[in-house]
């Protein structure tokens, strides 16, 4: 696909689920249904009957919402990128009416999920999302083969695989003993708690997503950028997953179970430990990312329709989000202090904030460097949620206080990372020439 048309409406329509799974899926459902059910399990308060109320009204509520959407869909694209021209334009649209009900079957997923994290069962929603990766791939094997539009069989991958990893984790929750039989969506109390205490982040979560439109707006205005972003995005993205996603998933039903408990030592243990695990991959990370950003984009990527150029562009815009990662994983390390107390108004405000310096330095910006505004601006962005939450999280008592230990790493850590990017900074002038050379560098 390269950087070009097919690419760049594929690359929106995925966006558009992706996009709105953060309301429903890993964002504001999800962060307050995962401590109301921890603590139901905890006390062992009915906690099945809440799972499967919220499961069949949720269910509900995206079917409608996906009809919507797909009806409206050149609004979203429109919204999306207001710089395609009329062929990227339809072809966007007709994508993203394929890959829409993706967002019913993660959200549903990932509430599963939650209640399997919340039981202390993390491999199933761990390997769960490999397989988007793995039915895209297969999809692209088979176009390949049969001659089928690649564009098409992208978009309809990921709708399938959406529905893949709904029976997955369905099995799994099944496994441990809960039975969720439908049920007509009913407004129960618990539920209208569980809405409030949901609603202001699902307007945090709004938030994140203009920051999430302004970017692919500017990156629409440039031919090819929305391609380059998003490919730097998925870079990036992997140790956000693997790292930050993976703590933050663990560490919301815990410190929930520990503050219901009244462990106060325990939960500045569980979350000092987390946040140390995290720098400790992050920071090394991140310094790759800024420093071998060319080597690793070049040898990932420019191959077939993806040239140099493209190569170029994508590695400026890794080294940006580089920039950000380590305050990507933070912001997932300090999101649960909040939740797990059942506060989701702190973490609005903050995102208010931070969509004011995405919008500012992304629109400031892009005049003077282009679609890599932002990239930079969501970088800022990511690093002023941050500082609010950690600034806000000193309230909140010795559970939320950093402990000796990590103080005494902390320093070695950065240390570490400051050498290693020395030595690969070191290894990518030496190994420049290769790198170019066909056949080689493949």
């Amino acid at each position: 696909l390269g950087d070009g048309p097919v690419a760049e409406a594929f690359v929106i329509a995925q966006s558009l689920p992706n996009m709105f799974r953060r309301f429903f899926a890993e964002g504001a459902f999800n962060f307050a249904f995962v401590p109301m059910f921890a603590k139901k399990v905890e006390a062992d308060d009915g906690a099945e009957a809440f799972a499967r109320d919220a499961f069949w009204g949720m269910a509900g509520l995206l079917a409608l919402f996906s009809i919507l959407a797909i009806l409206g869909m050149p609004l979203l694209v429109l919204m999306m990128a207001s710089g395609f021209d009329g062929n990227r334009f339809d072809l966007a649209v007709t994508l993203g009416r394929i890959a829409f009900p993706y967002i019913l079957f993660i959200s549903l997923t990932a509430l599963l999920s939650g209640m399997l994290n919340a039981a202390g069962r993390f491999v199933i929603t761990s390997v769960v999302t490999i397989l988007l990766s793995a039915t895209m791939v297969g999809g692209m094997l088979l176009a390949n083969r049969m001659g089928w539009d690649m564009g098409v069989t992208l978009a309809w991958s990921v709708t399938l695989s959406g529905i893949l990893q709904l029976a997955v984790t369905w099995a799994a929750v099944r496994h441990l003993g809960y039975r969720l039989p439908f049920r007509w969506p009913v407004l129960t109390p618990e539920l209208k708690r569980l809405a409030i205490i949901a609603a202001p982040a699902v307007f945090a979560g709004g938030v994140v997503q203009i920051n999430l439109i302004v970017g692919r707006q500017v990156a629409s205005m440039t031919e090819g950028a929305v391609v380059w972003l998003y490919n730097a995005d998925r870079i990036y993205q992997l140790p956000l997953g693997v790292v930050g996603i993976a703590i933050g998933i663990v560490l919301l039903p815990d410190l929930s179970r520990r503050l219901r408990a009244g462990d106060a030592e325990g939960s500045r243990a569980s979350f000092n430990r987390g946040t140390e695990f995290a720098l400790l991959l992050t920071l090394p990370a991140a310094v790759a990312l800024v420093v071998i950003a060319w080597p690793i984009i070049s040898v990932l990527f420019q191959r077939g329709a993806y040239g140099a150029e493209a190569t170029v562009n994508t590695a400026w815009a890794l080294a940006a989000y580089g920039m950000g990662l380590p305050a990507f994983v933070l912001h997932k390390v300090l999101q649960p202090l909040y939740y797990a107390r059942e506060d989701t108004r702190s973490p609005f405000r903050f995102a208010v904030w931070s969509m004011v310096v995405n919008a500012g330095l992304a629109v400031g910006l892009m005049p003077l460097i282009g679609f890599l505004a932002a990239a930079i601006a969501t970088s800022a962005a990511a690093w002023t949620m941050v500082w609010q939450l950690w600034r806000g999280s000193r309230g909140m008592g010795d559970a939320a206080r950093l402990d000796e230990r990590f103080l005494y790493r902390l320093p070695r850590i950065i240390a570490a990372s400051v050498l290693m990017g020395v030595v690969l900074w070191g290894l990518s002038v030496a190994l420049a020439e290769p790198l170019v050379t066909p056949g080689i560098r493949t």
